[in-house]
């Protein structure tokens, strides 16, 4: 663990929750499961949120654009600290997300059509704006997730983590040294294309997953991180996203949102390796009934 995370560690201690480990077998392999859908707001977005807010002295006017996830983390960080957030998202965002920020006590803007409209008009907004995954604040606290998963397992040997803007993969990277697999949908896949091409470049949002992880660019801080970490990208179909989720439900009544299934789809196509893997699932803002 570098010492951003552990540091990071130490400040949302006293607010976020400690997710539990599962360690299970499923068709007679073992697999360790990182509960992170249990998380406060459903998200592992809180921890980040909370990190930067206290790391730059609980400014009291916050403001963030999101697709879901992430505007929950900052509004529920900022009414944890008693701070005031405007949370703007694209006119599309999905309604329990939107819904759930608004329950935290954020001023909700619905504003374009996709988040980087979004982002364009908080940033013309008076406030300190919490970066979605693009700043070394957030990524050590996402890193703080895997920081834990190798505290309880340290036998642990990959970790498998779904990828939109990068900040959660980076993270884990750093605190985890062990190999991190980097999964995304196959048509928003921002970091498998900029590996490819050297550099974070424009990516097409094309998923059933795409409301947490259709990032159209990696984040150039989470990139820098990940370039040099052993790091492996690998890509699923919605079709195998949608099918690790029922199978998530099914057999463990684990009720996670698509994205959250995403390194589990990997795993059940045998493109996690290890003997001893975890997969961390992210998020559960779903109004998805099975």
């Amino acid at each position: 663990m570098t010492p951003d995370v552990a540091a990071a560690a130490d400040r949302i201690r006293p607010h976020a929750r400690r997710t539990p480990l599962w360690r299970t077998e499923v068709d007679g392999r073992p697999i360790v499961f990182k509960l992170e859908h249990l998380q406060l707001t459903g998200s592992f977005k809180l921890r980040g949120a909370l990190n930067t807010l206290i790391a730059a002295g609980s400014p009291d006017r916050v403001v963030t654009a999101s697709g879901g996830n992430h505007g929950l983390g900052v509004a529920k960080a900022a009414q944890l600290l008693g701070l005031h957030a405007t949370v703007f998202v694209p006119t599309g965002a999905p309604e329990g997300k939107v819904r759930r920020i608004e329950a935290a006590g954020a001023k909700l803007i619905r504003h374009g059509d996709t988040y980087a409209e979004a982002v364009l008009a908080a940033r013309e907004t008076p406030g300190f704006y919490v970066e979605a995954y693009n700043d070394p604040i957030v990524v050590a606290g996402q890193g703080t997730v895997a920081a834990e998963v190798v505290e309880d397992a340290p036998n642990v040997d990959a970790i498998a983590v779904a990828v939109g803007g990068g900040g959660l993969a980076a993270g884990t990277a750093l605190a985890s040294a062990r190999p991190t697999i980097a999964v995304e949908p196959e048509h928003c896949c921002a970091l498998h294309h900029a590996l490819a091409a050297g550099e974070p470049v424009d990516a097409e949002v094309d998923s059933i997953a795409a409301s947490a992880l259709g990032a159209t660019r990696v984040g150039n801080v989470p990139f820098e991180v990940l370039r040099s970490h052993p790091v492996t990208s690998v890509l699923v179909s919605d079709q195998q996203i949608l099918a690790a989720r029922d199978r998530l439900w099914e057999d463990f009544r684990l009720a996670v949102e698509p994205a959250a299934a995403v390194p589990f789809a990997a795993w059940l196509d045998g493109q996690v390796p290890g003997d001893l893997p975890c997969i961390i699932l992210c998020g559960a803002n779903t109004d998805w009934t099975p």
